[in-house]
Order: structure tokens, then sequence, then C-alpha cells
């Protein structure tokens, strides 16, 4: 089996030194391919035009798209980039970066957090992957990491940050059907304004009872920096912290 890990353009865009980091971790440790995006040619210029200088000409070297099968897995680290795959090209394996590190990878350094207390933020994009959920705990847990859970958690969540509450891409209802249009809860995707996130998320975190937040996709990610809710990427824990705040491009 092959294995080629797409870099996600907003993941990168948000988190850039981290990206670079996994990307480089994946082509030293297993001389994996990394292309940039889920879909070809898709809004090139506007994300080159969008990544921080950090990132920018690693970025532009990057190679677009490659056409995968079923004998090569997709690594992501982007919910999106998964729901793609898993609809539009439903023939080719799926695995979230979590899942790989711990099957592959007896040596990785986890980072000792020393027993703090955590509030783990699951995805409604991903609401059904119980492979990632449970590899994203078993990480959290060798990182000593006691895992705070929210009430709607695993399957139960209907939490994305803010990108639920305004029009989602054309190119998603398109290629994601089930997950965006027939399967959505009633209202997501209906246009709302910054006022009304803002009171949305000042709401929503209102459950958590914990220092900061943990969550493992860059939209759930965003709704929490726009209130200032303490919050870190699990790929910031893996691979260190950092985030870059830049206009955001909706996928």
């Amino acid at each position: 089996m092959n294995y080629r890990y797409i870099a996600s353009c907003v993941f990168t865009r948000d988190y850039p030194t981290v990206s670079l980091k996994i990307q480089n971790y994946l082509k030293s440790k297993f001389e994996m391919d990394i292309i940039r995006c889920c879909v070809d040619k898709y809004k090139v210029k506007v994300f080159e035009d969008a990544m921080p200088p950090v990132v920018a000409k690693e970025w532009k070297a990057t190679e677009l798209y490659k056409p995968y099968n079923q004998e090569t897995t997709m690594i992501s680290i982007c919910h999106n980039c998964s729901a793609i795959f898993q609809e539009a090209h439903p023939e080719v394996p799926v695995m979230s970066i979590w899942e790989f590190i711990l099957k592959y990878d007896e040596s990785f350094p986890y980072p000792d957090l020393k027993d703090e207390e955590i509030a783990l933020q699951d995805c409604w994009r991903s609401f059904d992957d119980m492979k990632e959920q449970d590899a994203v705990r078993e990480i959290l847990k060798r990182c000593n990491v006691r895992i705070i859970e929210l009430e709607d958690s695993r399957e139960r969540t209907k939490y994305c940050g803010v990108s639920t509450l305004r029009s989602a891409p054309p190119r998603n209802f398109k290629l994601v059907p089930k997950r965006f249009v027939e399967n959505a809860p009633k209202g997501f995707f209906e246009l709302h304004n910054e006022e009304e996130q803002k009171a949305y998320m000042n709401n929503y975190v209102k459950q958590i009872n914990t220092k900061r937040v943990v969550s493992y996709c860059h939209y759930c990610a965003e709704g929490f920096r726009m209130i200032d809710q303490e919050n870190t990427h699990l790929a910031e824990i893996l691979f260190g912290k950092e985030i870059v705040y830049s206009a955001r491009v909706n996928r």
C-alpha cells in the first residue's frame, strides 16, 4: 500500500510552520508524497496569495494534485478533504494523520502535558469516523492529558466552528451531497453575520470548564479563536504550537 498526504490549503494557511513540520516529518521518515489539495486546480492562486511568507515558497513548490487509486491511501489532516474523498472517490482508502502516526511510528516523541485536564472537541464533518476519534483520544492519553468529554461528543457533535453558519463553497454541495446536503442538520450553511456567529460561539463555550479546549479541525479552531477561547489544535501539541491569523478563504 502506498500513502500520499494532502497538506490542506486552509490548514497550511492557518498553521504554516506546523504544516511544514508535518510535511518534513512524513517525507523524511516515510518518504511520503505530499500534494496541496483534495481537488485539482482548486483556487490555486487564491491560496498561493493567502499563504504567510514563512510557507509561501514551499507551498508553490508543492505539487498541486495527483490522482489516487485504490492502492494509494489518502492521509488527511482536513475533514473537508476526507469528506470529499469518501464520497467523490469511495474506492480510495482514507486515513487520518493521527491514525497513521499511531499505526506506523512506534517511536513518536509524544510531549508530556503532565496530567492537564483539557476539553476535547469532536467535529461534525467527521462525526461518524470512529477510528479517527479513537486515535485522537489515544494520542492525547499518550501525551498525558486528562480528557474532558463534552456532552455532545463523537457521533452526537453538531459543531464545526462557525463554518456551518455561512454558505459553503458550491463544490462541497456538488462533491459531498450526502454530508453537506442530505444529512446536514437543518439550518446548516445559512448565512449569519459576524455578530450572530459570535453570539453562537459565546453560548457554545459555556459548557467548557477547562482552561483550554483541543480540537483536531481547523474550522473548529477558527470558531474558538473568534471569541478568544483558549484552544489548541492537536497538531500543535504534536508538532509545536503556533497560529497565524490571515484572511479566510471560504472552502
